[in-house]
């Protein structure tokens, strides 16, 4: 099988890079600046066991190509909010021997939130979910941090909705191949993407207010989490619990600290850095957000969250300049909006 990595960012760059040093064959996508820096010096993977470049295929879109393949499979990696602009790209593109994309091949959501593979099921008839379990980072063109050892990371592989197939069974063996990525094939993957979606949470805090984790910011996490927990509760879905992902994980994925490379604060953290101009947060805290109001559980923490960081990002202002006090200030403010206006008569669903 070949695979198409659409996204060549932090995690598709690292998955593209471990497939092709186990000798897969991989073509990468990416726009702009990371295009112009594969096209001309390769991937440059730095890990824990060593830097690796890589001298792959890149396009910048399906015309890059031209007619796919039959053993294709793309690996959807962009952010949530540019998966739309993917898939109408993709879905039409002719496969040899007739057919499109979105008739014919396998596609992955290699992404955050839950938003992704319904997103692509409305366009593809064969859409599988992956829980991403996989801390990289990319903060300049070319190059992608992945410092998790001795596993990159792990992938939980499923048909979307649910259920298993053979094609599935064979992607996580060629991922498993690579030895630095776990995949496991499970029937409920959904149910493992919703607790990474609680984890993912606190993404906000940490893009708000900086890595470094102070107390008040845990609590506030914390927080967070507990309301993410009681909308998930409401909305009648499933999830892994925190103990079924620590015994999972286990010591498979340690992080540290690799040369020339700086500790960040994940993903939306990466995006303000590089000043994008957009962020994921209306997939992570929105959908928590989108939850609340469809089943009646107020969620002041979460949407005072998703609309700070969407201003920062709109504004491009910088990742970490918001004080944690600060923040923990506006969180209270927002909780007590939400606490006094039933008593006044007022409409909770918005109070933040």
């Amino acid at each position: 099988m070949r695979y198409i990595i659409i996204g060549a960012g932090a995690v598709g760059g690292a998955i593209g890079g471990r497939l092709a040093g186990a000798g897969h064959e991989v073509v990468l996508v990416a726009r702009g600046a990371q295009y112009e820096a594969l096209r001309a010096h390769g991937l440059r993977l730095v890990t824990p066991d060593g830097t690796h470049t890589y001298r792959l295929p890149t396009v910048d879109g399906p015309a890059g190509l031209g007619e796919l393949r039959a053993d294709d499979v793309l690996v959807l990696a962009v952010k949530t909010q540019d998966s739309e602009a993917a898939l109408a790209a993709w879905g039409p593109v002719p496969v040899a021997g007739g057919g499109t994309a979105a008739e014919r091949l396998p596609l992955l959501c290699a992404q955050n939130g839950v938003e992704g593979p319904r997103l692509a099921l409305r366009r593809f008839r064969r859409v599988y979910g992956v829980c991403v379990w996989l801390p990289a980072a990319y903060e300049e063109p070319g190059i992608v941090s992945a410092p998790g050892a001795p596993l990159t990371g792990i992938l939980f592989l499923g048909r979307h909705p649910h259920g298993t197939d053979d094609t599935v069974r064979r992607i996580a063996a060629d991922l498993e191949k690579t030895a630095a990525i776990e995949a496991p094939v499970v029937p409920d993957v959904a149910r493992w993407q919703y607790a990474k979606l609680l984890t993912n949470l606190g993404n906000a805090i940490r893009a708000l207010s900086g890595p470094a984790d102070s107390e008040e910011s845990e609590r506030l996490r914390r927080r967070v989490n507990t309301e993410g927990e009681s909308v998930l509760a409401a909305a009648g879905i499933p999830y892994a619990s925190a103990e079924e992902a620590r015994s999972r994980r286990g010591d498979k994925i340690t992080l540290h600290q690799l040369p020339g490379t700086e500790p960040g604060g994940g993903s939306t953290w990466q995006s303000l850095s590089r000043g994008t101009g957009t962020i994921e947060t209306d997939y992570l805290n929105g959908e928590i957000a989108l939850l609340g109001r469809l089943h009646g559980v107020p969620t002041p923490l979460n949407e005072l969250l998703q609309r700070l960081a969407n201003t920062f990002a709109r504004e491009r202002r910088p990742a970490g300049s918001l004080p944690s006090a600060e923040l923990v200030r506006l969180a209270d403010e927002a909780v007590a909006l939400v606490r006094k206006a039933p008593a006044e008569g007022g409409d909770t669903s918005n109070s933040t």
